[in-house]
């Protein structure tokens, strides 16, 4: 049972962690009403409304809570038809954001369907695996007969289901809600955070800090593992290793380092490091406690749990030439200065060890198209901690069309240091298939 509106709501698909949002996103042709469905939804002017062709020019995107689904990002794109006014740009987008969709809403005019387009929508959303939604747009109440000659010219619209509304109406809105909450059926992420947690065990999060680490506040896998931890009744401690020291053989940071363990009446289970410190970890981690990286956790809860793809995906350094390229992907636009990882100590560590090897960086949302991808040997990620999993997921299925093997920072970090490192790292895990 769900209330739409002020009330109580009883349904367990409201309750996700992380704040994990299910992306809806509005497609059509140009004209067919998807700014108006927007409105409705939002039950405000989210979007502009104008008899002109084109006047969405880019995805727009609110942030709500529908109740019985949770907290959904909602996604307004141009018409897929438009020729002109930078159509081609537009066309790129839509199909960019349809990529990162949970559930796709395809608004059509009876009186104007644009079937061709909206063949080539359906086409493309069922070759990305999404669930679809028919949502027959009605201008005026004599439209809705001409709905049976648009399901006989296009019978794909046949095999999706369908409502038939007037978008212009805000009587229809619950009409609508009713609609998604019956046949939508919700990604969430059954993946945990830290699966190894136990309750009343110590687990340490070292935290090197450095130049980029902002004022006032954890990175986001930090905070996020504290807090999970936290959650499940185990017990986190922090701890600040100056990198600087430990890399020159400074006694006093190895002493300050074993005083720290020394100092627990019972071993903490496992040590989440940063990444960067897998040089120094390997060696400093005892044999009976765990060691695992902040990037390894995240890139497990970003994927859904394909942490084992991307531990495999690692042993393709083994088989790079010089004039390969590897892509190094970071999800942020962080301010990178001195010894940015991805920028900085990951290219230093390729050009050292595989000599010849091309680099190059994609940044943020960035994502390059098929073509530019063709060339990439090996993809190597960051933990994805901005964006979300359906944007994450969106980037695997790309590179998994085109066999391109992609693994991740902490991954990679701990394999040059050796395949016993990386077997460690990933035996909280229960991870042994290298």
């Amino acid at each position: 049972m769900a209330i739409f509106g002020t009330g109580i709501v009883k349904d367990v698909r409201n309750f996700k962690s992380m704040t994990e949002r299910d992306i809806i996103g509005i497609f059509g042709t140009m004209n067919a009403g998807k700014s108006s469905l927007m409105n409705l939804i939002t039950q405000q002017e989210s979007s502009i409304v104008d008899a002109t062709p084109g006047t969405t020019a880019d995805t727009r995107i609110t942030m709500m809570e529908l109740h019985g689904i949770g907290p959904v990002k909602l996604m307004d794109t141009a018409g897929f038809d438009e020729l002109r006014n930078l159509g081609d740009k537009k066309r790129k987008k839509v199909s960019a954001a349809l990529k990162e969709c949970d559930l796709v809403l395809v608004v059509i005019d009876p009186a104007s369907p644009g079937l061709p387009t909206v063949k080539l929508l359906l086409e493309e959303a069922l070759s990305e695996e999404k669930q679809i939604l028919i949502v027959y747009n009605l201008f005026a109440s004599a439209d809705e007969i001409k709905i049976d000659l648009c399901e006989k010219n296009l019978p794909l619209l046949n095999q999706f289901q369908q409502i038939r509304i007037s978008a212009l109406k805000p009587e229809n809105r619950s009409a609508l809600l009713e609609f998604l909450l019956q046949h939508y059926i919700p990604k969430n992420n059954p993946t945990q955070l830290l699966p190894f947690v136990e309750q009343d065990e110590f687990y340490i999060l070292n935290i090197p800090m450095d130049e980029e680490t902002p004022p006032g506040r954890y990175l986001r896998p930090q905070a996020m593992a504290e807090e999970y931890i936290t959650r499940n009744w185990g017990f986190p401690v922090s701890y600040r290793m100056n990198l600087g020291k430990a890399r020159s053989g400074d006694p006093s940071e190895k002493a300050r380092w074993e005083s720290f363990l020394g100092s627990f009446g019972r071993r903490p289970k496992v040590i989440i490091t940063d990444s960067q410190a897998m040089d120094i970890m390997k060696s400093w981690s005892p044999e009976d406690i765990g060691l695992t990286t902040f990037s390894i956790m995240m890139i497990n809860y970003m994927s859904r749990g394909k942490l084992a793809e991307f531990a495999n995906a690692v042993k393709t350094v083994d088989t790079l030439n010089p004039g390969n390229t590897i892509m190094i992907a970071e999800a942020c636009n962080h301010s990178r200065i001195k010894e940015d990882i991805g920028t900085v100590q990951i290219p230093n560590v390729i050009n050292k060890q595989f000599p010849g090897v091309h680099v190059k960086h994609i940044f943020g949302r960035e994502w390059p198209e098929t073509e530019e991808l063709k060339s990439v040997r090996l993809v190597i990620h960051c933990g994805g901690c901005m964006i979300t999993p359906q944007r994450m997921a969106a980037r695997l299925r790309d590179l998994g069309k085109l066999q391109i093997p992609v693994t991740n920072y902490g991954i990679f970090l701990s394999y040059v240091q050796g395949k016993e490192v990386l077997g460690k790292v990933l035996e909280p895990w229960k991870i042994t298939t290298l």
